[in-house]
């Protein structure tokens, strides 16, 4: 068995990597695991939450009164379709969800959408889909949706596929490389970052290493493979 590389430190490094995704699997290969937190360094931006819904989670807002618009705040980071389980850090989620329902696939889905429309950021939009199909052809995929150096009138879509899961880790893309003035798109592959066994510490563990100021909220949801089922367990700021 080849030794994997734990690159958790590049999280726990940057005071900015935006929000991020891991898709991967348990040491003792028992569950499929998915990761999705959310970061911010505005008062407006830490204002947030991960609400669980069944077998879904809806991003809300901690306080509402600070909130003109709160259909602007909500979306689902995590959906499931049959063994596709979906996660994301936006509205694309229900763009997969809807492709994968008429026969799509989740690169088809995402070449209709780019990235999101907050100049002069621009927030790219990552996505992951993981599914416990052994006839799917793939284990996970990730994606990233971004301009190209920071131009609107130029997008950039980079897919990443798995054909299968390293048991103890997963891949890690998040939406920024670290904190600047505008902040920088993630650049290059999805890095290995090592998991735990326990849902409640595979929680723990990935909130700690972001950045105290700026962490918002963390969910992460282990999947057992046989039986498609799925728990899921939420770390909120200020919920906690």
């Amino acid at each position: 068995m080849p030794e994997f590389e734990d690159q958790s430190d590049r999280i726990e490094t940057s005071s900015y990597p935006g929000r991020g995704i891991v898709i991967g699997e348990t040491p003792d290969g028992t569950h499929l695991v998915q990761v999705y937190w959310i970061m911010g360094r505005s008062e407006g931006s830490r204002n947030r939450i991960l609400v669980q819904e069944e077998e879904t989670v809806r991003t809300w807002v901690f306080d509402e009164s600070k909130v003109d618009n709160l259909e602007l705040i909500s979306y689902y980071p995590v959906r499931v379709q049959g063994s596709h389980h979906i996660v994301t850090n936006g509205d694309q989620t229900e763009t997969i969800l809807e492709h994968l329902e008429r026969g799509g696939t989740f690169e088809s889905a995402l070449d209709t959408r780019t990235w999101e429309s907050d100049p002069p950021i621009y927030t790219p939009r990552i996505s992951g889909l993981l599914t416990t199909s052994i006839d799917a052809g793939y284990a996970y995929k990730l994606s990233i949706l971004k301009t190209i150096q920071g131009s609107a009138d130029h997008t950039s879509r980079q897919y990443f596929t798995y054909g299968s899961t390293i048991p103890g880790y997963g891949h890690c893309i998040t939406t920024y490389l670290d904190d600047d003035d505008p902040v920088l798109s993630f650049e290059g592959e999805p890095y290995t970052v090592a998991l735990q066994n326990d849902i409640q510490e595979t929680t723990d563990h990935f909130w700690s290493l972001l950045d105290e100021d700026n962490r918002v909220a963390l969910l992460t949801k282990f999947i057992d493979p046989g039986s498609n089922t799925s728990e899921i367990h939420i770390h909120n700021r200020y919920t906690a």
